[in-house]
């Protein structure tokens, strides 16, 4: 029993400091380190309390185009680069986070899901827009989808200040027709696609306003943002575009008529006039037609001869 005594003794020191050490003794203070990860807080991370994550400015647009993305929706995508974490989540947002152990390591929101870009009746890209302030501006980026074996985000660049362009690899969009808008619109959307196309075969309606009904079909359907605002009268005589080529024809006969009455009120005065073209320099035939000698022309100056906004000449004898 003697000879365990040491042992014994030996055994309760170490138990006691054990203890000591699990309770966060003195002798443990100096000795532990706390170590953090590095800055994470985001959008998209839902196990931080809402004072947190970082506050967007705008709610994601509605889940829109080819119907067999839709399963990305509800998924992150996450790339490295240099001392940045970007996160992509599909019709969702874009989010970067500085990947250091500052206390105010920059995490912020690149953008949030907004519309399509469309070219060609195909989906080229996803906008994601209103971002966290950049100077002047929000941030906005660009998602490019490519073909790839997996679903990954491959590669991130700035190409102008505060606007990014990311390039995401799905199998999804392999196929030729993957990316083709008019499969992707419900049969009523389609059948209306169908009556303007059909109107433009026709010739009743012109290219421009062909383009402006498909942006509204695609308004419609949520593809694309409504960017159509109300504007004053006066504003629509200074952008004057004809829908249709009815329209077109009615606008030239008013014009004409208008025309015609200046005309008669001209020779009900007495007042001799000749029509010319513009970029006519006929000037003996313009003068001869006014009435005004050649001899008058040596006291017009040159800032006289042309007013703005006037194609034509100012004679002082007028």
């Amino acid at each position: 029993m003697v000879a365990w005594a040491p042992a014994e003794e030996s055994l309760r020191l170490l138990l006691r400091l054990l203890l000591l050490l699990l309770t966060g003794g003195p002798a443990a203070a100096g000795k532990m380190k706390v170590v953090e990860e590095p800055n994470s807080f985001g959008l998209n991370n839902p196990f931080l309390p809402p004072s947190n994550r970082l506050q967007p400015k705008a709610t994601p647009s509605p889940i829109s185009g080819p119907v067999h993305l839709f399963r990305l929706a509800g998924k992150c995508f996450g790339y490295v680069e240099s001392m940045y974490k970007y996160e992509f989540c599909p019709f969702y947002n874009v989010t970067q986070h500085e990947q250091t152990f500052r206390w105010n390591a920059y995490s912020g929101i690149l953008g949030i899901w907004n519309e399509w870009e469309i070219e060609n009746n195909t989906f080229v890209g996803m906008w994601m827009r209103d971002g966290d302030s950049c100077e002047t501006k929000n941030r906005e980026t660009k998602v490019l989808l490519v073909c790839g074996k997996n679903n990954r985000l491959a590669r991130v660049s700035e190409p102008s200040t505060c606007v990014y362009s990311l390039t995401f690899e799905t199998p999804l969009v392999c196929h030729p027709h993957s990316l083709l808008v008019y499969p992707a619109l419900p049969e009523a959307l389609q059948r209306k696609w169908d009556e303007v196309e059909q109107l433009l075969y026709e010739e009743l309606i012109t290219e421009q306003g062909y383009k402006k009904r498909l942006r509204e079909l695609l308004e419609e359907g949520t593809i694309l943002k409504s960017t159509r605002a109300k504007r004053g009268k006066d504003s629509q005589l200074q952008h004057l575009e004809f829908e249709s080529v009815e329209k077109c024809n009615k606008e030239y006969k008013r014009l004409s008529n208008d025309l015609q009455k200046l005309s008669d009120l001209l020779t009900q005065h007495g007042i001799a006039y000749e029509t010319v073209l513009i970029g006519n320099s006929d000037d003996n035939r313009i003068t001869q037609s006014l009435g005004i000698k050649e001899s008058d022309l040596s006291t017009i100056s040159k800032a006289d001869q042309h007013l703005r906004g006037d194609a034509g000449t100012r004679y002082n004898a007028l």
